[in-house]
């Protein structure tokens, strides 16, 4: 008889099957991802920690009584204080230690006695761990004082170290057999399942064999199974819950069946699985140092869904990068062309959170004003076809919804590979976002697959044992071994079979720095050259200030060479910061919004020192954020970039300029051309706007260190001040690649995230005056990549290290405290072209003059892409230097360089 028992408010099925018992095929074509084969006791928290094999520190706990470890294979331990314990098989005596403890890792567990496992004891843990562990304290007649589970990731750590090094991870097809191996040292029986076809029947299923040494299960099916598919067994104790036996796919896919339900079976090495020349075909060689590179954020599915020009099939799909003669490639390849090097994908390997099949597609409608349109869009949020997609389900297989058939465990290989190739056809890298931080789920949620194959291990956890969630989701725990083996692997997998150029880490500061730097030479070694790495360098959560390993942050990953986001110019060009609301949306101008010399109706008086200060970090970001940087401020005299602060943290974080990555928009927080409707005066012409938005993209130009820009930046886009838009649709991530509309003004953004400012964005968003007419959108986008091409015309724009930075960049005083003027010495320098770049940024409305007498009598010229007769800042052309008396004359809202 089967007894529905709710557990864990999940719903189990409970098939009371004897411990040790191989599952019947039928187990494989189960309708349900989880079985019950023994209820077990009700949960304890788990404040109890493994230091290692050996040790267990207690935080909190008193040393007096005895401490014991039960252990029961079934899961049925009840340990109440008052009472003795009941439901266990047996238990070792822990003796307390009071010797080092391994500080280091477990430096942030509180404080608490240590307890031992006695020497004659310790070979049998391997086989403990496959069972229930209940740590407890009892008084001498054996009555339970107090009681907790362990954490037991240090113990496996240590158990199970040959893990690390361990071959054969995931399947392996070959002519003779099929190898299988997945890491599951505490499950008690694996069993493999094997299927014709994404939707067929299981045709075999057979029990897998343990490797003592690292916990792997193991088994080679014969024959060559490529094309097949399969998915795992697993009997496992899970807290709370009891004895499990969970159905679910491998953590090392490499592709999958329609909705990740099946894990696919392939040799990525195969003919048949690479696109025609694929070998062969040539990856763009123009990244010589990480300064070099000029990035365009890009979403796969906002690419082309909007493009008419795109055959229809192929919108929003993988495919759409292959059509050379589209609106949208046609774009891409002339910013490639101006001076990009780089596409870096919003998230592609397997996400929970898009339906890969009968998505839902809403035609919302509505004033520009409305609520009607997000109001239709929150109807679907869950079952559309769109997310960012920063919800990792399988982390080494390519995301199904972008693959014209997703039931098709080939086809997202084969067209992620084309992808990448049309990509590199046009010039251009190919970079991924990914997402190593966190999972969509764990527990026995039925989209976990890390926690249902090794309960407790590979998220990290609170005192309590819960899975911390700082980041939004679920957090791993990349500083244990075998969650960092996967990033290590899943990273080195893309660089090696998709040919992937550089990688974006998403909230990277909760990674250790040491795993970032193996990850370094992993990938390198994969690609057989240098793969650029930059990513989120956020100090917050569970691991803020080093709490429990050097993390990889802006300021701990100082001299490693990886990139971290500079928010230092970011917040100084937009003006406040990523967490404002209400009036402070408006309220906090920046650099080119009007900071003090144009100030909006909710700005107030602002002294001019504010203006100073904000162009001193403005310039901070100019110089690369190098630590070393020698800066004149307006307050203080001249300070090293890293003695001048910055919210409590020094200005100047990087030890290199590779190491700053230097944005003014990216997906995350509303589009620069929604910042500036906020934040300029209401009677800035649209013009005007577009001007205000290239100077932001002329200092992104002009900073040394890494240029990043967010797709639609040069098309003035919109997402009708959307702060968040992650799950807002296609309708408010949309791009119109024939330059006609910039979307501002299609309705009241999401009431989630937006909701509490309805009635500051309601009168914008209805005023016309505000959306760019198409000449506006035309401007940005030539501008831009002339941007691109003065950029891409001197090295001097791209300095490789600090001291090249420290002795060729020299800011002039300038009379003006909203102008900005530079000089970079060319003279003997590779690549410079030109004895000396000079750059001015006017964000004022008005004309200014700089006085560059030092420069009096050289022969200061337009840059060639200003004189060009195609230029299209016809504005810039009106700057003028007057060699006699070293007099510069710098238009209002303009940008320009003159080059000796």
């Amino acid at each position: 008889m089967r007894i529905l028992l709710r557990c864990a408010a999940l719903h189990l099925i409970f098939l009371g099957a004897a411990h040790g018992a191989d599952a019947p095929l039928a187990a494989c074509d189960s309708a349900s991802f989880q079985q019950l084969l023994q209820p077990g006791a009700a949960s304890l928290p788990a404040r109890a920690v493994w230091l290692n094999r050996r040790l267990a520190r207690w935080p909190g706990a008193d040393a007096a009584g005895v401490v014991k470890l039960y252990h029961a294979p079934d899961g049925g331990i009840t340990a109440t204080p008052g009472a003795r314990v009941s439901g266990a098989t047996g238990a070792l005596v822990m003796t307390r230690f009071t010797g080092p403890a391994d500080p280091a890792r477990f430096k942030y567990v509180g404080a608490g006695p240590t307890f031992a496992i006695a020497d004659a004891d310790l070979a049998r843990l391997p086989a403990l761990h496959r069972q229930q562990l209940v740590l407890v304290q009892e008084d001498a007649d054996g009555t339970v004082r107090a009681a907790t589970r362990l954490q037991a990731a240090g113990a496996l750590d240590d158990l199970y170290r040959a893990a690390a090094s361990a071959p054969g991870l995931g399947v392996a097809p070959r002519a003779t057999a099929t190898a299988f191996g997945l890491w599951a040292p505490t499950a008690q029986q694996v069993m493999l399942c094997t299927y014709d076809s994404a939707s067929a029947p299981a045709t075999a299923i057979a029990p897998m064999q343990l490797d003592a040494a690292s916990g792997v299960w193991r088994i080679a099916a014969p024959g060559d199974l490529s094309g097949k598919y399969y998915q795992y067994i697993v009997d496992v104790i899970v807290d709370s819950a009891g004895l499990v036996r969970n159905l679910v796919t491998d953590p090392y896919s490499v592709s999958l069946s329609t909705d990740s339900a099946r894990s696919y079976i392939a040799d990525l090495a195969a003919p048949r699985l690479k696109p025609a020349h694929w070998d062969r075909h040539r990856v763009p060689e123009r990244v010589k140092a990480q300064t070099d590179m000029v990035v365009y954020e890009l979403h796969v599915r906002d690419f082309s869904i909007n493009d008419p020009t795109v055959a229809p099939a192929k919108r929003g799909k993988y495919a759409a990068f292959g059509e050379k003669n589209a609106n949208g490639m046609r774009h891409l390849a002339a910013l490639s062309r101006a001076g990009m090097t780089d596409i870096h994908l919003l998230p592609v390997y397997d996400i929970a959170s898009v339906p890969e099949r009968g998505c839902a597609v809403p035609a919302p409608v509505g004033a520009a004003d409305g609520d009607s349109q997000q109001a239709l869009i929150k109807k679907t949020e869950h079952t559309d076809c769109f997310n960012w997609g920063y919800d990792p389900f399988h982390y080494s297989a390519p995301e199904g919804s972008y693959a014209s058939d997703p039931a098709d465990g080939a086809r997202r290989i084969i067209e992620f590979r084309e992808m990448v190739m049309n990509l590199h056809g046009a010039g251009l890298r190919v970079g991924m976002d990914v997402v190593y931080n966190h999972t969509f789920a764990s527990g026995q949620k039925e989209k976990s697959v890390l926690d249902r194959i090794v309960p407790g291990y590979y998220h990290r956890l609170n005192a309590a044992g819960a899975v911390e969630q700082s980041t939004c989701c679920d957090n791993t725990a990349t500083e244990n071994l075998m969650m960092a083996r996967l990033m290590l692997d899943s990273a080195a997998l893309w660089t090696r079979e998709y040919k992937i150029d550089s990688f974006r880490f998403d909230l990277m500061g909760h990674q250790p720095r040491a795993v970032m730097e193996q990850l370094q030479a992993r990938v390198d070694k994969a690609a057989g050259r240098h793969v650029n790495l930059i990513g989120e360098g956020w100090n917050f959560g569970e691991v803020e200030n080093g709490a429990r390993f050097v993390q990889a942050s802006q300021l701990s990953l100082d001299g490693s060479g990886i990139g971290t986001f500079n928010d230092r110019g970011r917040d100084s060009v937009r003006g406040g910061s990523a967490a404002d609301a209400g009036d402070k949306l408006i309220s906090q101008q920046g650099f080119i919004n009007g900071l003090v010399y144009d100030p909006n109706a909710l700005a107030g008086a602002r002294p001019l020192a504010d203006l100073l200060g904000t162009a001193d970090m403005v310039k901070v970001g100019l110089a690369g954020s190098v630590r070393s940087y020698p800066l004149r401020t307006h307050a203080k005299g001249v300070l090293t970039l890293e003695s001048i602060d910055y919210n409590g943290q020094p200005a100047g974080y990087a030890s290199e300029p590779g190491e700053a990555v230097n944005y003014v928009e990216n997906h995350d927080n509303q589009t620069l051309y929604d910042i500036n409707v906020l934040k300029l005066p209401l009677a800035t012409t649209s013009a005007e706007r577009a001007r205000v938005q290239m100077l932001g993209a002329a200092i992104n130009a002009f900073s040394q260190g890494v240029a990043y820009y967010h797709a639609g930046i040069d098309t003035l886009r919109s997402k009708s001040l959307d702060r968040n838009s992650f799950n807002s649709g296609d309708w408010f991530n949309r791009i119109d690649w024939s330059y006609q509309d910039n979307y501002f003004g299609t309705g009241l953004p999401p009431a989630q995230d937006n909701g509490k400012d309805y009635a500051l964005l309601k009168p914008l968003l209805a005023n016309a005056a505000l959306k760019p007419a198409p000449a506006d959108i035309a401007y940005a986008r030539d501008a831009f990549r002339d941007l691109l091409a003065i950029r891409a015309s001197s090295t001097l724009f791209r300095l490789r290290t600090a001291a090249d930075i420290n002795a060729r960049l020299r800011f002039y005083d300038s009379a003006a405290p909203t102008v900005i003027a530079a000089r970079i010495d060319g003279k003997g320098y590779p690549g410079a072209h030109f004895k000396a770049v000079n750059y001015f940024i006017n964000v004022d409305k008005v004309a200014h003059g700089v006085a560059v007498e030092r420069e009096r009598g050289q022969r200061m010229r337009l840059h060639p892409v200003h004189a060009a007769s195609g230029a299209a800042d016809r504005r810039a052309a009106d700057a003028a230097y007057d060699r006699a008396t070293g007099m510069l004359h710098v238009p209002p809202r303009t940008a320009v360089v003159f080059v000796e």
